[in-house]
């Protein structure tokens, strides 16, 4: 009977920390502040790894040193041929608010 008890509270309080961070969470975007990481590239360098890629002379290794970003970083905001991949389009779509 007592463990029976003390998982209802346990499970009251859970309850009540879930609540706690919706309404936080809610009162924190009401305020404009989204949360998440920031983005490891500023639009600028986005742009400039973009038609850097476009062009097949390019070393992406060079490149990445230049940006100073690592590979994964580029092709995730950009694909081999130079075209916007999803995060770079949120990245460029921040940019515009």
């Amino acid at each position: 009977m007592v463990f029976g008890v003390f998982a209802a509270l346990a499970e009251f309080e859970l309850a009540l920390i879930i609540e706690r961070t919706k309404a936080g969470l809610a009162a924190a975007r009401a305020r404009g502040r989204n949360g998440g990481a920031p983005f490891k590239m500023p639009p600028a360098k986005l742009r400039l790894a973009q038609a850097a890629m476009g062009k097949p002379e390019t070393k992406v290794s060079d490149l990445c040193a230049e940006l100073s970003i690592i590979r994964q970083t580029l092709y995730r905001y950009v694909t081999p041929d130079g075209q916007i991949r999803r995060d770079g389009e949120k990245l460029l779509s921040r940019e515009t608010r």
